[in-house]
C-alpha cells in the first residue's frame, strides 16, 4: 500500500443526455469504464489536474467547474481519495481514448450503470443524480 492517500480528480462532463467515459488502459481498474481522470501532481491545482486529465484521456478541452462529489477507493495497493469536478467542454474535437485510457466515448445517461464500470461509479452517479438510481 503507499505510505500515504493520493489526491486524484475525476472530470464529470455532460453533453445532451450523454456523459463521457473512458476505458481505462491500466491498474487500477484496467480494461473498466470510467470518468476521465487521474493523480493530482506535486504543486498542480485541482482544477489543472482536471482539464490536463480531460486532453490527455480524451483529447477533449474543457473548463473545471464545481466540486460534484468525494469518492475514496482503496485496496491493497492504493488509497485514493478522488474529487469529481463539473466539466464543461471548450471545444468541439470528437471524443478519443488517449494517455492511459483506450477508448473514450459519450454514453447515455440511462445506459450508463448497464457498462462494465470501475467499482463504486455507478453509486456515485446515481447518489448525485448524474444518472438514473440503479438497482
Amino acid at each position: 500500500m503507499t505510505p500515504r492517500p493520493q489526491v486524484a480528480v475525476g472530470a464529470i462532463v455532460l453533453r445532451a443526455d450523454a456523459l463521457l467515459l473512458i476505458r481505462r488502459g491500466q491498474a487500477p481498474g484496467a480494461g473498466l469504464w470510467s470518468v476521465p481522470g487521474g493523480r493530482v501532481e506535486p504543486g498542480e491545482r485541482l482544477s489543472d489536474a482536471v482539464e490536463r486529465e480531460l486532453l490527455e484521456e480524451t483529447g477533449l478541452t474543457g473548463r473545471c467547474g464545481v466540486l460534484v462529489g468525494h469518492a475514496e477507493r482503496i485496496d491493497d495497493a492504493h488509497h485514493y481519495v478522488i474529487l469529481d469536478f463539473a466539466v464543461s467542454l471548450t471545444g468541439d474535437a470528437a471524443a478519443t481514448g488517449g494517455s492511459d485510457a483506450t477508448d473514450a466515448r459519450w454514453v447515455a445517461l440511462c445506459d450508463v450503470a448497464e457498462l462494465t464500470l470501475v467499482d463504486g461509479l455507478a453509486e456515485f452517479l446515481s447518489d448525485h443524480g448524474i444518472i438514473p438510481r440503479t438497482g
